[in-house]
């Protein structure tokens, strides 16, 4: 599946402009950016529910710019689950199959193997208003899954879920397409669940691909400092000068003696969190933020010293923020 040079525009809005991506079979594909990016347009110009103004759209060795959504084989689930209100659990993992005319028997068979992949065997007989919001997604899925597409297209299906919910559904999710094997495209603005899901990651910006490549390969070698900061939580430091010096904050090195050299910093911030602390230090008039271990005697008011280990910096061109090392 790929696309070659495909442009969409909106008036005067370029939405999407001359992407270029190879995605391979079974892999889980992840386009990660902020709102308005273009990245929910490029799901839905692999959908067919937009056209391309320029370029080409392929799944497999067809081009399916001129081939109906209902022709493509992919099955899509939307952010807000697009659930049948008066059907059951049943009926609405169903609908798919029945639209195509598959037989009785097959039906059953198929939406019970995909109730049970998703946890929602002992809820088929119930509607969607009797669910949670986590049983509606999985209903969603579930529909997904029985149509055996060749592409899963997933547009921010997590995004109404509380945070527990959410982070147990994205390992649910990480499962099935270890389970099915099928190509999987991700849209999210959430870079958890892009480093959580995706083979690789595709960053996007103004409707352009910036960076793309294995999750760590993005964390540890990002291309400039938008993606250095869009990934991670909390964001890679930066620290500008004539050049702009990058480190992640598990990457500093912090003590609490001089003697162990390095510049002598104040902290301005400690926040716990379980076994890790994060610390803000006031370096050189920027903040600067460190991820240690909660066991480090690190107190407010009381100076530390930090180094940055020399195969852990990045730097950056300061007027372009383009990296230059390499």
């Amino acid at each position: 599946m790929r696309f070659e040079r495909v442009s969409k525009r909106f008036g005067s809005h370029d939405a999407v402009r001359a992407i270029d991506l190879d995605i391979a079979d079974g892999e889980c594909v992840v386009l990660l950016g902020p709102s308005g990016c273009g990245k929910t347009t490029l799901l839905r110009l692999l959908a067919g529910l937009e056209s391309a103004d320029a370029g080409d759209v392929w799944i497999g060795d067809r081009r399916v710019n001129d081939v109906a959504p209902s022709d493509r084989d992919v099955a899509m689930v939307f952010q807000n689950y697009a659930l049948y209100p008066h059907f059951s659990v049943f009926d609405n993992i169903a609908f798919p199959l029945r639209s195509r005319r598959v037989g009785g028997g097959e039906i059953d068979r198929r939406v019970r193997d995909a109730a049970g992949r998703v946890g929602l065997t002992e809820q088929l007989a119930r509607r969607p208003a009797q669910l949670s919001g986590g049983q509606q997604q999985r209903v969603a899925l579930a529909r997904a899954i029985v149509r055996q597409p060749t592409v899963y297209l997933m547009d921010e299906p997590l995004s109404n879920l509380d945070a527990q919910l959410r982070l147990r559904t994205r390992g649910e999710l990480k499962r099935l397409h270890q389970q099915l094997g099928t190509t999987m495209v991700y849209v999210t603005h959430d870079q958890a669940e892009a480093m959580t899901l995706g083979s690789r990651i595709a960053v996007m910006r103004d409707g352009a691909i910036v960076q793309v490549g294995a999750p760590m390969d993005l964390y540890r070698r990002p291309i400039n400092t938008f993606v250095a900061t869009f990934l991670g939580s909390p964001p890679m430091n930066l620290i500008n000068g004539d050049v702009t010096i990058g480190i992640r904050p598990e990457d500093v090195d912090v003590s609490t003696s001089p003697a162990a050299g390095g510049d002598e910093v104040m902290p301005t911030l400690i926040e716990q969190l379980g076994n890790e602390s994060l610390i803000t230090f006031d370096y050189r008039g920027q903040p600067l933020v460190a991820r240690v271990a909660a066991d480090r005697s690190i107190e407010p008011n009381r100076p530390a010293w930090i180094r940055f280990p020399p195969d852990r910096v990045l730097t950056f061109d300061a007027s372009s923020g383009e990296r230059v090392n390499a």
